[in-house]
This record gives C-alpha cells, structure tokens and sequence, in this order.
C-alpha cells in the first residue's frame, strides 16, 4: 500500500457570508498556511442561494484534490448547498453559521430568533436586476453594526466593517434552500455564544440537527475575525478527520 502524500491533505476553501468580504478569514488563512494547509477564500456574489450555490460549486468542482468547505453566517447555506453537488467535498464546517434543511428559508428561521437583533438593523435598498427591472437589497445600518454584527470588535474594527460591508440580495432570504451536503458529509460547527446576527440559538440548533460536533466560543458573529485562532484550531481538526495525512506532517 502507497505512503500518502501531503496530496492528500484537503484544500480549505473558506466562503464568506453577508456583508462581508473574503478578507474576513485573513487570519485563519495565515494561520492555516502556516501548518502548511492550503486555503483559499473565494468571493461569495451575496446575490442570493441558487446563484450564489451555483458560484461555490463552480468553485469547488474545479479545485484539485480534497475540499474541508467552511462558511461564516450566510456562507454557511451556500456551502450547505454546494457541496451537495460536487463530489470532492470531504468535510463541512460552519462558522457562526447557517446550515438550512431543505425548503427552509433563511428569513422566515431568522425571524424565530430571540438572540438575533440583525432585521432591527438592516436598511434596504435597491439595485438594477439586470433584465430592466430593480430588486432588493440589504445593508447594515453603519450606526448598528458593532452592537448587531461585531460586537467584541473595537470601534475602529466595527467601523471599518461597516464602511466596506457588500449588501446581500433579498433573494438570500427569501429563496428556499437545496438538499443539505450535512445529510451525507461529516460536519464541525463553532457557535459564537454572544451572536447577534445569525443568533446563537439558531445556529446552535441548526448544528445539532446537522449532526455536528459543536465547539462553542465566547464571541460576536465575527469569530473568525475576533477568536482566529480557535477557530483555526477546530478547522484543522475537521482537516486531520478528513485527510489521511498529520496536519503539518
């Protein structure tokens, strides 16, 4: 039998979730690319679950090798539905995130959250749809966004996220989800105890019915950004379950 090679180990690909930009995950990928993890962070369009699924499969069907897929927030239903499309996805892993069950929509399970304060801050706007008519937009209210997004960032942090922020579509809403990949992959979970936007309780229980093995952390919706390094750490766990070779072997 052939020794396995560091070929072996999964490429992670880390997808963003609303309002943000892949710049999010920069510490997790230094982190990441210093045990010797490839890692890469694709643009997520935030034009809504079916386009923004058909963008991230496109992405991982055509990387080389084992795929670790994470999603922050929103990235988690765009990963929940991608990666049950393609067939070199080993392992899920969600971050503060959603993971949908088939036909649920993210707006309707948002609104049963008694932890999230996110729909008090959204402000909405429209843009061109490109067939000649508008649709639907959100952004969060610069003035709201460290209380309901970043909250154990500093004023500067949170101010810099509320400057930058991508609007997402209504249609990442609104759109019902796809058959979830967490039926037939493994999947890890961090749940941010002190979550706003998604909401603790919501994505608490979204991992558990996912069946993942959840480590919860003391933090805001940011995690990845805040708490880095524990969040690296559960990735490279998810990365030594999938990949028959030591992480920084």
């Amino acid at each position: 039998m052939a020794e396995p090679t560091n070929t072996d180990v999964p490429t992670v690909v880390l997808v963003h979730g609303a309002f943000a930009d892949a710049s999010s995950w920069n510490g997790v990928i230094t982190r990441l690319h210093a045990k010797g993890v490839p890692a890469t962070a694709p643009a997520n369009p935030l034009r809504g679950i079916t386009a923004d699924a058909a963008y991230a499969t496109s992405v991982l069907a055509q990387i080389e090798g084992p795929v670790l897929a994470v999603g922050h927030s929103y990235g988690g239903a765009v990963i929940t539905n991608a990666a049950a499309n393609t067939k070199n996805v080993r392992g899920l892993v969600y971050v503060a995130a959603f993971a949908p069950e088939e036909g649920e929509a993210l707006g309707v399970v948002e609104g049963g959250s008694k932890d999230s304060v996110l729909n008090s801050a959204l402000v909405p706007r429209t843009y061109p749809n490109g067939t000649g008519g508008s649709a639907t937009e959100f952004y969060i209210d610069p003035a709201k966004a460290r209380d309901a997004f970043a909250g154990d960032l500093s004023d500067e942090q949170a101010a810099l996220i509320a400057a930058t922020q991508r609007p997402v579509s209504e249609l990442a809403f609104s759109e019902p989800n796809g058959p979830p990949a967490w039926k037939h992959l493994p999947s890890w979970a961090i749940v941010a105890t002190g979550d706003k936007a998604a909401g603790t309780d919501v994505t608490r229980s979204m991992a558990e019915r996912a069946g993942a093995k959840i480590t919860e952390v003391a933090g805001s919706h940011v995690i990845m950004i805040s708490q880095s390094e524990a969040v690296t750490n559960v990735i490279l766990e998810a990365v030594a379950a999938v990949t028959s070779v030591p992480v920084g072997a």
